[in-house]
């Protein structure tokens, strides 16, 4: 009975959503008696000292260890004591590892989903072998460990109320201007990942963007060369630019966009000069002012120049 379940699981393996809809549901039923569990296992960020008691259990007693790069977490595991089999799973090969994990954890194994570094999922892979562990009817269990997310909230010394995870910013500029655009006007606070490679160059956009909002860069967090570096994203940019080289990835942490002032008051062609002025004078092109002006007082660009043009008159 199992083979078939194994058969319909490879039929299925694009969308495992639809195993709720087949024929395999009475089979999975059945089978989810004696099924095993996935955890989702957090791992350190940098310090293994890190690595909870709990997780350390699982990693030594899972019947395999799912992980992004078999090299990288043999160290996890080698200081944990678990010498439990490594099986790769990364955003190239995760479709097809879904139907072997899927159905292993369907023959009563327990399988640890693991990455790198930190949480899985969390700007990681993992996020189809849940799914479809869901959908089979498989226990999901999250076993909680550190993350550079919470870790860099935690120090920013921002509002943590509130706030958004938009991930590693795109490479491209154009695509990463979009994107900062995108959130522009949240009021929440803003995380997310960037290189070295790229830190300088999203530095400067931020700026431009949000040239008076504080913000954090944490770069190798809990590591022995741990840095914060707080201030203005042009202030960060220019400590960073001094240097002969900048290594580490960052967790950036942007202060909330601020609550904005009636948009009927800035409407009004005498304050919506003086909010262009004020964002001239923090750093922004002239166009740049009038566009982000316009939008917070709900005006198009057009509207807001014309505005603009009979205050100077």
């Amino acid at each position: 009975m199992l083979s078939v379940v194994g058969i319909l699981l490879k039929q299925y393996s694009h969308n495992f959503v639809q195993i709720q809809k087949c024929a395999i549901l009475p089979l999975v039923r059945y089978y989810r008696q004696v099924a095993g569990v996935l955890y989702v296992v957090g791992t350190p960020i940098g310090n293994l000292e890190d690595l909870s008691v709990r997780a350390q259990r699982i990693l030594q007693t899972a019947s395999v260890v799912a992980c992004e790069d078999t090299r990288q977490s043999s160290k996890l595991m080698a200081a944990a004591g678990a010498h439990r089999p490594l099986l790769s799973l990364h955003e190239h090969n995760e479709s097809q590892r879904c139907h072997e994990l899927v159905t292993r954890l369907l023959q009563g194994e327990d399988v640890a989903l693991i990455s790198d570094a930190g949480t899985p999922l969390i700007s990681d892979p993992g996020y189809r072998l849940v799914e479809a562990a869901i959908a089979a009817g498989i226990a999901v269990s999250p076993i909680p460990g550190a993350s550079a997310v919470l870790s860099a909230l935690s120090v920013a010394g921002l509002p943590t109320d509130q706030f958004a995870f938009i991930g590693f910013l795109p490479h491209k500029a154009v695509a990463r201007q979009k994107l900062l655009e995108k959130w522009a006007d949240l009021e929440a606070t803003l995380v997310c990942f960037e290189s070295p490679h790229r830190i300088l160059e999203s530095l400067e956009e931020i700026a431009k963007l949000w040239p008076t909002r504080r913000m954090a860069a944490c770069r190798e967090l809990t590591k022995i060369h741990e840095e914060i570096l707080r201030g203005s994203a042009s202030e960060i940019h220019e400590s960073l630019k001094r240097r002969p080289s900048v290594k580490g990835e960052f967790t950036l942490v942007i202060h909330r966009a601020e609550v904005l002032q009636n948009k009927a008051i800035l409407a009004n062609p005498k304050n919506l000069k003086e909010e262009v002025d004020r964002l001239t004078a923090a750093g922004q092109s002239r166009m740049d002012a009038i566009k982000h002006a316009a939008k917070h007082a709900g005006l198009n660009k057009r509207e807001a120049y014309g505005m603009l043009e009979k205050e100077k008159n």
